[in-house]
């Protein structure tokens, strides 16, 4: 049992470090479109009183969605964003017959042996009578009435694929978001030094996420709703969005939600040093106003300036591994006056990091996509200017890039990708001409303030910080390597011609890539959110099939008698299979959530069902290739870190003329991610031509795009 537990639990792990931004993300972004076209300035003010206090100024979660559930049913003035809550359906348990079915065809092709064939099949056989009593207690586990309006996955989802693992959440489980540049920021400006740049920047962009916090906060903010059909999807994850925080403990940490009605600030992080800023005018409940926040953070750049040194380098601690920092969190506390330090920062509605050059590998501000996902996602090796428990932080370079880094633990990144979308489509003049007109005049509430000011460290600390600054190091700017392939050849559109799925399709492109770096196909997964049910997070769609097999193969192993016509049949084959793969996710009928569900419930003494331990299986839930797709217009990319050592992590995004890929690994696998971007473009241009020579023997090429 304990062995069984432990391979379930790495195999959660990854899973659940891949599940980032999922396959809905198009229809949502249509939504999100349609609504800023019509975007009005009732963001920019409401109700004083729109915000109703808590029963208690914060709540504490151990991963488990019903802690903090009664948040849900406060008595909003206008509560629309939690109405479909009750309506959400539970998340179903499938029969063992019908993941078998669909788990063979994705397993098959990665045996290498006829031998390993036969052994999975017959393990496959066995499995309905060895499994019965596990899928009896899970049904049971589902049906029991603890969970009437829950997920019998949730609580194990969050603890053992979050809060439980020990590893640093840098690269493992953050991810982040690279966002266009903003072309205002120099309008109208006297100085266009890189200091006003990064001040307009970061204040346009808290200006925005302000906005979108009072939204969540007063439950103003519409549900989101998947497809022509409006299904509604489950909102919880957005209690996690705002004046939250993971906290480190030893062996499982836990997650603090903060009262908005009560903290109404934010935390600026520069040089090394944290500052509290007003963001929400006391007294109307607004968003203070840009010019406000230009000052507030103009100031706090000349504080932070007037040291001669960084900052302590608490950022470093929080980098590590969480048993090392938790056991540094409580020598902390033991200094007086850091723990009501350590509220304020904890409870800031978000973090703005105001990096500087120095903490750059160049020496110079990013301007690369890689250099920027760098930046974004690892501080390019520096953690002096970030606090990676913070649910989300806002990056501002003094170039004017800019992008947001999201702690995954208890929310997934679509509901962040609202967010994003409101900041990315909040212009900084845009911000200045709306926050003016409802605010007036430059305010004056309040100041900035030094949170960690005046509070001496222990030697034990200083020696901890530094111990953790050189792991942090180690892990991510010597072990890590980040690279990004912006592919100008086509986009979705040629690939809608071809009769695909844009998504789909890249998945083809993308088995194809790593099939040539690996030499053979690996165990791939894409997230597919499940949000449709109460509580639903995410499933695995697995991407190699006996249909993907067949196409790599007719690329990877061409054959004289094969047509192009006949591989474009094959590609649209193995599309199709995807697609279908997706549909079944979405519905809670993937096959690795289930698996996952029946091998905790094996009881010591107990025989563990012969599947569980088949090499075949075992490989096929080893996420080598790690894949998910977000595309939005004004997003120039966006990442996380690969899952298992010698994997690879690979986002997407498929625009229509263009698509873009970014690509980590460790160092030591020899240059897998300048490799990858490599073998992706010749995937994508020979697909390309496979269907252009099939349409011109159908007589209706279509129109061949310029590279």
């Amino acid at each position: 049992m304990a062995t069984l537990r432990s391979s379930a639990l790495r195999i959660l792990r990854t899973a659940a470090a891949a599940a980032a931004p999922t396959r809905s993300t198009t229809q949502f972004l249509t939504r999100l479109a349609g609504a800023a076209k019509t975007r009005t300035k009732t963001t920019s003010t409401m109700a004083a009183d729109a915000i109703k206090p808590w029963p208690t100024k914060m709540v504490e979660s151990h991963g488990d969605y019903r802690e903090e559930e009664w948040l849900e049913e406060l008595d909003h003035t206008t509560n629309t964003t939690y109405q479909n809550q009750s309506t959400l359906p539970k998340l179903p348990v499938p029969s063992i017959e019908d993941t078998l079915k669909r788990f063979l065809p994705t397993a098959l092709p990665l045996a290498e042996s006829k031998d390993e064939e036969e052994a999975l099949k017959h393990a496959v056989a066995r499995f309905p009578a060895q499994a019965q009593k596990l899928q009896e207690r899970l049904l049971e586990k589902a049906s029991d009435p603890s969970n009437e309006n829950s997920s019998w996955l949730q609580h194990w989802w969050n603890t053992m694929g979050y809060l439980q693992v020990r590893d640093s959440v840098v690269i493992n489980v953050s991810y982040y978001f690279h966002f266009a540049d903003d072309k205002t920021v120099n309008v109208n400006s006297n100085s266009n030094t890189t200091s006003t740049m990064q001040i307009r920047r970061g204040a346009s962009i808290l200006y925005a996420a302000g906005q979108y916090r009072n939204m969540v906060a007063s439950g103003a903010l519409p549900p989101e709703t998947l497809g022509r059909k409006k299904t509604p999807l489950c909102m919880t994850a957005y209690k996690y969005m705002f004046h939250a925080c993971r906290i480190p403990h030893l062996e499982q940490d836990s997650y603090r939600i903060y009262d908005p009605s009560v903290y109404k600030h934010a935390v600026v992080a520069c040089k090394g040093r944290f500052y509290k800023i007003p963001l929400i005018d006391e007294t109307t409940g607004n968003v203070l106003s840009v010019l406000t926040l230009e000052s507030h953070l103009q100031n706090i750049m000349e504080l932070a300036g007037g040291h001669e040194t960084s900052g302590p380098g608490f950022g470093y601690l929080t980098g590590d591994n969480r048993d090392v920092w938790a056991t540094a969190r409580t020598a902390l506390l033991e200094i007086p006056g850091m723990e009501e330090a350590l509220e304020v920062l904890q409870s800031g509605c978000v973090m703005l990091n105001l990096d500087t050059v120095s903490e750059f590998d160049s020496g110079k501000s990013p301007v690369s996509r890689a250099q920027c996902g760098k930046q974004f996602l690892y501080g390019s090796g520096s953690a002096s200017n970030r606090w990676f428990d913070k649910s989300v932080q806002l990056v501002v370079c003094p170039n004017g890039k800019a992008g947001l880094l999201g702690e995954h633990s208890m929310m997934d990144g679509m509901p962040v990708v609202g967010l994003a979308n409101h900041i990315v489509n909040t212009s900084y003049q845009q911000a200045v001409e709306e926050s003016e007109e409802a605010t007036g005049a430059l305010e004056t509430y309040g100041g900035v303030s030094d949170i960690f000011r005046d509070i001496p460290l222990t030697s034990r600390v200083e020696e901890m910080i530094e111990t953790s600054k050189g792991n942090f190091k180690v892990w991510t700017r010597d072990r890590h390597e980040l690279d990004v392939q912006s592919f100008r050849g086509y986009g979705s559109d040629f690939m809608k011609k071809a009769g695909c799925s844009p998504d789909a399709y890249t998945q083809m492109a993308m088995q194809v890539a790593t099939s040539r770096l690996f030499g053979k196909q690996a165990g791939t997964y894409e997230a597919t959110q499940t949000r449709v049910f109460r509580h639903g997070r995410t499933e695995t769609t697995r991407t190699v099939s006996p249909e993907s097999s067949a196409f790599v193969k007719s690329l990877l192993e061409p054959s004289d008698g094969l047509t192009a016509n006949d591989k474009v049949d094959l590609l649209r084959g193995a599309c199709q299979a995807h697609s279908k793969y997706i549909g079944g996710a979405a519905k809670g009928l993937g096959v690795d959530r289930h698996f996952f569900g029946m091998s905790l419930l094996v009881e010591d003494g107990e025989a563990v069902p012969d599947l569980y331990s088949d090499p075949v299986f075992v490989r096929s839930k080893r996420w080598r290739v790690s894949t998910s797709n977000l595309t939005h217009p004004k997003l120039e990319n966006w990442g996380y870190g690969e899952v298992v050592p010698d994997g690879v992590g690979l986002s997407y995004s498929v625009h229509k003329n263009h698509l873009v890929f970014g690509i980590t690994a460790l160092k030591e696998r020899g240059e897998w991610p300048e490799k990858l971007s490599q073998y992706l473009e010749d995937a994508l241009v020979e697909m390309q031509l496979l269907v252009e020579d099939a349409a011109n023997d159908e007589g209706a090429m279509p129109k061949r795009s310029k590279l």
